[in-house]
């Protein structure tokens, strides 16, 4: 009973209130929805810069800024395996045996599987990846040389220049990407920087032009011993596994940081043989 009251009042309110000029706007319901306009984006957070104004090298050589959106945890070394951007969990099917990514890269040249890197071996794997036979002749024993005693088990060289596999972190040289750290983990974010800050041309890849910016950026102060160790390796990488454009692939040198890159190459030559 009470609601037919109201229903019946309703109408005769509404127009009494519209006969009066100045109520009459106030029983329209406005049908327009006010737009305003979104909120400024946040000014940058100075502390996250990567870019100083005075460095201009800052500027030349960038890193790149989201690169946790890409990849979890950049900063985080990996034991095991060689990530990046496209390859968040490693190199697929491939089994780290338990070993450390740099352990893995020099595993390769252990041609009998005892843990121990003699000449012969590093001879026989730098030929199984397509180095030509004077190469690998004098890179055999210019990386045993030196390479040899800081890996040793003890204090006492030894007379055949052998590479222990267990200690190869203490051969790691200065002047180089720090992609490994001292202990032969891989730094995705230190790989990443090689093309943030050193691929012009192409995003993903080096030029033989680029690589050789790339080798005098990561110049210690005087560590000649860094500077001749870097250089032969990345141009002997270069040699072997450059694409038809003479261009220096990500994943191409991503392999090459845990070994991968060097089984492939083998499996290549061995077809093409």
């Amino acid at each position: 009973m009470t609601l037919q009251l109201v229903s019946r009042s309703l109408p005769t309110r509404c127009s009494r209130l519209a006969a009066l000029p100045h109520l009459r706007r106030s029983c329209r319901f406005s049908t327009r929805v006010s737009m305003s306009p979104p909120p400024p984006p946040p000014p940058p957070e100075p502390s996250l810069e990567t870019e100083a104004p005075n460095a201009p090298v800052t500027r030349e050589r960038r890193l790149t800024p989201d690169l946790q959106e890409h990849l979890p945890k950049p900063y985080l070394a990996r034991a095991l395996e060689a990530v990046d951007t496209s390859h968040p969990q490693g190199t697929k099917r491939r089994d780290p045996r338990g070993m450390s990514v740099l352990q893995q890269h020099a595993a390769f040249f252990d041609r009998n599987g005892d843990g121990v890197i003699y000449p012969w071996e590093t001879f026989q794997g730098l030929r199984a990846i397509g180095c030509g036979l004077p190469v690998s002749f004098v890179a055999s024993i210019l990386i045993n040389l030196f390479l040899s005693y800081p890996t040793q088990p003890g204090c006492l060289p030894s007379p055949l220049l052998s590479i222990h596999i267990n200690n190869i972190h203490k051969g790691k040289h200065g002047s180089d990407s720090e992609t490994y750290d001292t202990e032969g983990r891989f730094d995705p974010s230190k790989f990443d920087a090689i093309f943030s800050k050193y691929s012009r041309t192409h995003p993903n890849a080096l030029t033989r032009a680029e690589l050789s910016s790339m080798l005098k950026g990561n110049r210690n102060m005087y560590d000649f011993i860094g500077w001749i160790a870097a250089a032969g390796e990345w141009i002997l990488l270069y040699s072997v596994a450059k694409d038809k454009d003479g261009l220096l692939q990500r994943e191409t040198v991503r392999g090459a940081f845990d070994g991968s890159l060097f089984e492939r190459l083998q499996e290549d030559n061995k077809k093409s043989s």
